[in-house]
């Protein structure tokens, strides 16, 4: 077989192109030995013929641009290309291939969201009848964007492809769609042929559209031994870009009249059937992980995930596992879910201990059968890696009362007994195996849900976190890639004046690089398998990561990690001193006690402080840090708890003294240090002398702004691509916060969606975002789970709604509506459905402040996160059943028109 590759691509001086494949003549995807092609300056066709043995006909390649002037190696965009095949007539394969360009946005209609759920092909068409006479042509197109009733079609200037008579195109198999095939052997290949795609209707057999632009050409070829595979560039839509509308809701907030006092995953059925109702094409949920770590509410919070691959124990429905058999346990479930599913929130430890009860029941009621049901083994097998180790931590944790794996006896605190305690054969084996019997079942609910979502159309959204618990799974069987020493979190943003403490240990990068950061991949691959879309929590971890030492309540006296810290020599010579007493060390005087603590501030000193000759004062030995404070506050309180509100008060202060730094000295490098974040809202840097002052906020701009610029682009490129291509689903990734100025040109590179929050825009300058001038690839959303709702936001400022009203809904010189009436919001839902984004999202809670009837009462009672609370209560439920919800034909058909006339509903 002779094989020619032939691509248009015009280069630039220094650059050049090659094939590199599975075969030795493609140098078996090592990219020194590839294929190179030769160049033809007057077609600006690249192109190489060789010939290939029979045996080695099948095979998979893929081009790849070399740039000689700085030694980069750039691979075109998309999966590997397969070799075609070819009846045995032909002795010559021309691949009339086409360069597919990373970072366009039509790219991202590849992924799973588009190709597995909006545009799904229920029933292919057959595959492409092969020609077994030439000079043929295979023509293949890889186009995901067509409506399920649709097909396409190639209609030409040859008679083989209608002669340009619409009702004789030759319509395209869906076999292996996303592409698109038809062979023809041409009437007059001696001639030069002109064609065009076209949507074809098989309903009434006719010709829709044909696309856009010039007509393509096809050269004239006699050779009868040739097939020529014409592997077109995408179809040129009329329309403009798609775009389509969601709706976002955590899984534990779903109400229905099934769940035991909290959502469940085959809620997320009713959820779907909405969507589809009020045209809807999306639906978001937050982490649906394990977070079981404490047995109390506190295990609410769900980007603390005892097992970033385990699911949590509260979506499983009981009733669709099994029956219980035992009339008594019948009634008080039936009870039990009437008084859950009465209160207007979720009952977090109520909700769990009847879960964990009934589920015991379930699990030695079912036993027998479980552990002889073939898919539960197939199960175990193919997840082993992760659910073995899940299974002897959750049975440990309680056995010995703890998830804190150090707390453990010595033998437990490495996952080496792992494997003998899951073994069926031990005498323990029911600890572990109900954890095995919870795995499953969970996980066959979900992918029931996931999979109903997509037979109607809808995308299911997930949430990936950025960090891991640290008294987790992960964390006990890899200890190695972490560094549990240290805190993950968020500087000072609109959420938190002091910044966000998550508690997370942070990566170890470096040694997650050493095997293709293989741990991140199977953590996406998993994710996988229950959603076509993905948000990854604080994209910005991926660039660098806000860090926290241990001794740290707050987040003020945190650092960038990495980061590139001031050397003691770098800042002298900036600021033409350097005294780390007046520089690292929190800056207390007398009249700065006074202020803080009134006419407590004499005590307070006399307890917590002391000074010496020169006025200088310092914390006492006891209270040097954050976490001593905690401790002493905790123990005055645990004596007196009727003084509450006191030792809040003088907590704050407290803290806020030890916040009083302007370097905050670097824990790898010696006398290296970072700017404090926000220093120069500090009383040290107010009480700097005047020379200094500018100086050190220089410093400061140059740290945040500047320095770092290439540097954490370089990190987010390293990081960010092994976790965007180890699926196909399409990826989001929040970008709220102080944003490096390199991050939306590399996520945008990598096909990553960005996310616009109109209450909190990415430039500074302005205090709202306007969703008309979001990029194509992003989100458009009025709010996420971390901020109030519409209603709330409405009326938490009255001057700051006020403008709003005014400057981004137009409504001059006119006095805001004191509540945010059913009218205002649909201006703003609006808004972001008119916006040029590819996904417009809405929190559900915003959906129903449309109707007057529908909406909750408080709005105040519709926040699912307060980030400022690092122990918030994630209690939030919404007020309606969904089954009430899906028979508000009125209101539905209202939501339904709104996207209609953005035209979020339409293919094309």
């Amino acid at each position: 077989m002779i094989l020619r590759f032939t691509l248009p691509y015009r280069t630039q001086p220094g650059q050049r192109l090659v094939v590199c494949g599975s075969l030795p003549a493609l140098g078996q995807w090592a990219p020194e030995a590839a294929l190179a092609l030769h160049y033809d300056e007057a077609t600006g066709h690249w192109s190489r013929e060789l010939e290939l043995p029979a045996d080695q006909a099948e095979g998979s390649y893929k081009y790849l641009l070399l740039d000689e002037r700085d030694g980069g190696r750039h691979w075109e965009w998309g999966p590997n290309r397969l070799l075609p095949t070819a009846d045995a007539t032909f002795s010559r394969l021309v691949l009339a291939d086409w360069w597919r360009a990373p970072a366009q946005p039509e790219n991202e209609l590849f992924t799973a969201a588009f190709t597995e759920a909006l545009f799904r092909r229920p029933t292919p068409a057959a595959p492409a009848t092969p020609t077994t006479t030439g000079p043929a042509v295979r023509f293949q197109l890889t186009a995901p964007r067509v409506a399920p009733g649709e097909q396409l079609c190639v209609l030409g200037s040859d008679a083989a492809l209608g002669a340009w008579d619409a009702a004789r195109a030759v319509v395209l198999s869906d076999a292996d769609y996303p592409t698109w095939t038809a062979e023809v052997t041409l009437a007059a290949p001696a001639a030069e042929v002109r064609y065009k795609y076209g949507r074809w209707n098989p309903g009434t057999g006719q010709l829709v559209e044909l696309e856009a632009g010039d007509d393509r050409l096809l050269a004239a070829e006699t050779d009868p031994q040739t097939l020529r595979v014409v592997a077109d560039n995408q179809y040129r839509y009329l329309a403009a870009p798609w775009r389509g509308a969601g709706v976002a809701l955590p899984v534990f907030s779903l109400r229905s009249r099934r769940g035991l006092g909290v959502g469940e995953f085959p809620d997320l059925k009713l959820l779907v059937d909405w969507a589809v109702a009020t045209g809807l094409q999306l639906v978001q949920v937050l982490p649906i992980n394990d977070t079981v770590a404490t047995h109390t509410w506190v295990d609410s919070y769900p980007y603390a995930a005892i097992s970033v691959f385990a699911l949590h124990p509260q979506y499983l429905n009981l009733e669709a596992v099994a029956e219980l058999r035992d009339p008594a346990a019948r009634q008080e479930l039936a009870q039990l879910r009437d008084e859950l599913n009465a209160k207007d929130f979720v009952d977090y430890e109520p909700v769990m201990a009847a879960k964990w009860r009934f589920l015991r029941q379930l699990y030695q009621q079912e036993k027998r059968a479980f552990l002889a049901d073939a898919d539960f083994h197939a199960f175990r097998q193919e997840q082993a890696a992760w659910l073995v180790p899940y299974a002897a931590f959750c049975g440990l944790r309680d056995r010995f009362g703890t998830a804190d794996f150090s707390q453990w006896p010595a033998k437990f605190r490495t996952p080496t007994q792992a494997e003998a305690l899951t073994d069926e054969a031990s005498t323990d084996f029911d600890e572990f195996g109900l954890f095995f019997f919870l795995q499953f079942h969970l996980d066959k609910q979900l992918r029931e849900a996931v999979a109903y979502a997509r037979e109607r159309g809808v995308v299911v959204k997930g949430d990936l976190p950025i960090g891991i618990y640290r008294h987790s799974v992960d964390a006990w069987t890899q200890p190695e890639l972490y560094h549990l020493h240290q805190q993950a979190g968020a500087p000072p943003d609109d959420f938190s004046t002091t910044g966000q403490n998550w508690r997370f240990p942070t990566y170890n990068w470096e040694q997650m690089a050493l095997d293709g950061y293989q741990w991140w991949q199977q953590r996406m691959g998993h994710l996988a398998r229950y959603f076509d879309a993905l948000r990854i929590d604080h994209i910005l971890g991926f660039f660098r990561i806000w860090e926290i030492p241990a001794h740290s309540v707050e987040g003020l006296l945190g650092h960038f990690s990495p980061a590139l810290p001031f050397s003691q020599q770098e800042i002298e010579q900036r600021l033409g001193w350097f005294d780390y007493g007046r520089l690292c060390e929190p800056y207390i005087r007398w009249h700065v006690v006074q202020e803080v603590f009134g006419g407590q501030a004499q005590a307070v000193f006399d307890e917590f402080m002391d000074a010496d000759e020169h006025g200088v004062i310092r914390l006492k030995e006891f209270v040097r840090t954050q976490r001593q404070m905690e401790a002493v506050i905790n123990d005055k309180l645990a004596a007196d708890p009727n003084h509450e509100e006191y030792y809040g008060w003088l907590r704050a202060g407290l803290f806020g003294l030890a916040n009083e730094v302007l370097l905050v000295p670097d824990d790898q490098q010696p006398d290296h240090y970072h700017p404090r974040i926000t220093l120069h809202l500090s009383r040290s840097f107010r009480e700097l002398d005047a020379a200094t002052r500018p100086r050190l906020q220089a410093l400061y701009d140059d740290f945040f702004y500047q320095r770092h610029e290439g540097f954490w682009r370089e990190q987010g490129l390293t990081k960010l691509p092994p976790v965007r291509w180890a699926t196909n689903m399409l990826i989001c990734g929040e970008d709220l916060g102080m944003v490096p100025a390199s991050v939306p040109g590399v996520m945008k590179d990598l096909g990553i969606l960005g996310l616009n929050i109109q209450r909190m825009p990415s430039d500074p300058s302005t205090e709202f975002g306007n969703p008309g001038t979001a990029p194509y690839l992003s989100v458009v959303s009025p709010g996420s789970h971390d901020m109030s709702t519409l209603r709330g936001w409405w009326e938490e400022d009255r001057a700051q709604t006020q403008r709003f009203f005014e400057t981004i809904l137009g409504h001059w010189h006119e006095a805001a509506p004191f509540y945010c009436e059913p009218w205002v919001v649909r201006e703003i839902l609006e808004q972001h459905l008119y916006s040029p984004a590819m996904w417009a999202i809405f929190p559900l809670q915003d959906i129903v402040a449309l109707s007057a009837e529908l909406r909750r009462q408080d709005p105040q009672a519709e926040q699912i996160n307060v980030p400022s609370n690092p122990t918030h209560f994630w209690k939030y439920r919404f007020h309606l059943p969904l089954e009430e919800l899906a028979k508000q034909a009125g209101f539905n058909g209202e939501v339904r028109e709104l996207v209609s006339l953005s035209r979020r509903q339409q293919v094309y």
